[in-house]
């Protein structure tokens, strides 16, 4: 009895996603666990993996399709998957194997004929059952707006190869042209692309913040001339010791710790009339991820080394890159430090995520002219900025904050000392 493929629950508040990627066809065999297709939530990318072994029978909900939590996208025939190749390759290989040809008897001295044995030829690719097509060729198909019977296909068993379809494009440069193109009301140039459950959140989230808080920024600048010294006299040993570069970010996380500690109004959020005050620091660091921005907290900051926030930055960038994260890594959070700096951004006014009540925006670090003791001299400055919802954070707060930030990386043995 076939098995349905249903939707799983993707988390808490989550009721749909997007399939991003069917990553076998029907027909194709499967181990239990494999992953069959990917799906992109209002949070992250989720593998969705086979329920047994068995025979992909059909799928119903193609590439791109919005589907609900619990929706059937497919169907599967248990089976031994191990079982059933290992069969068919013994099918294959008996059937390839020529009968032991009958030889006469002879005399020692005489040398027997070679006998003439009939070899079953295999049949050619147009008398084999259906077409079966690879998703790689498929997407290739779509690309060019080709039907898979109008291209020769050399894949075992008669499968449709992606290398099948650009021999046939080389050879038909005019292929699939003569599909409509879809009507596009200016730009015939213009590319026309669905967006992502995880970008329309993102949108979501961000008009909710500027729609339901009193956002204010308030601004200040860091010399930044202590902090690259002591990384740099520090850099060599630290990598040696830890794996991992000793980078800006740890030395803000720790600041606004501290800093957190003195104005806790902004470690705090509101529900309904009640303001929660949060007694552990999950700072959230803004990542640009492969399909959009993700914020995932690092929990418990307030425990962390230098470098075990370090590497868990490093692993949270590097996996959000591959669309890795997974969904529990991207909740809570009860403040946001956002680094446009590494992008070249000077200045900027961060917008708050919800339900949070701050957020710290770092730039980029710029040799500028300023006073020091009377005389001019070029430091490395870098302008920070803070967003903070002024109905639980007033001004006096939020620049309370901001200075103590700016003096514990003027002084970053300060942060070490935690005064």
């Amino acid at each position: 009895m076939a098995i349905d493929l249903r939707i799983p629950n993707l988390g808490e508040s989550i009721v749909e996603a997007q399939i991003a990627e069917w990553l076998v066809a029907e027909g194709d065999f499967v181990k239990k666990d494999q992953t069959i297709a990917t799906l992109d939530s209002e949070k992250a990318t989720v593998d969705f993996p086979a329920p047994d072994s068995g025979k992909v029978s059909k799928i119903q909900k193609p590439k791109g399709a919005t589907v609900k939590v619990g929706e059937v996208i497919g169907q599967l025939e248990p089976g031994n998957a191990e079982a059933k190749t290992a069969a068919g390759a013994q099918s294959t290989s008996t059937s390839n194997t020529p009968p032991p040809a009958k030889v006469k008897e002879a005399d020692s001295t005489s040398i027997p004929a070679p006998a003439k044995v009939a070899i079953e030829q295999p049949l050619p690719v147009e008398a084999t059952t259906e077409k079966r097509v690879m998703p790689a060729a498929q997407r290739l198909l779509d690309e060019n707006n080709l039907q898979a019977v109008n291209v020769p296909a050399t894949g075992p068993g008669g499968r449709l190869l992606k290398e099948d379809v650009n021999s046939h494009l080389e050879a038909n440069p005019s292929a699939g042209v003569s599909a409509a193109p879809p009507q596009i009301p200016d730009d015939a140039n213009d590319k026309i692309v669905p967006m992502t459950p995880l970008r329309r959140t993102v949108a979501k989230r961000l008009v909710e913040a500027q729609h339901t808080m009193a956002s204010l920024t308030t601004f200040n600048e860091v010399d930044m001339a202590a902090v690259i010294a002591l990384r740099k006299e520090n850099q060599e040993a630290f990598q040696q010791r830890h794996g991992v570069k000793l980078g800006f970010m740890s030395f803000f996380v720790k600041a606004v710790i501290e800093a957190l500690k003195t104005v806790p109004q902004l470690n705090a959020e509101i529900r309904g009339n009640d303001i929660v005050y949060h007694h552990n620091y999950d700072i959230g660091v803004a990542i640009g991820g492969g399909k959009g921005l993700v914020v995932p907290p690092l929990r418990n900051a307030g425990r962390m080394s230098f470098a075990e926030v370090e590497r868990a930055i490093a692993d949270l960038a590097k996996r959000a890159q591959e669309n890795k994260l997974k969904l529990e890594e991207l909740s809570g959070g009860t403040f946001t430090i956002s680094n446009g700096g590494i992008y070249g951004s000077m200045l900027s006014t961060p917008i708050i995520n919800p339900p949070q009540s701050g957020i710290l925006g770092l730039h980029a670090i710029q040799d500028r002219p300023v006073a020091r003791e009377g005389q001019v001299v070029i430091r490395p400055m870098m302008f920070v900025a803070l967003s903070y919802d002024h109905r639980i954070v007033d001004g006096r707060e939020a620049v309370t904050f901001l200075k103590r930030v700016k003096e514990l990386i003027e002084s970053p043995a300060r942060i070490l000392l935690e005064v």
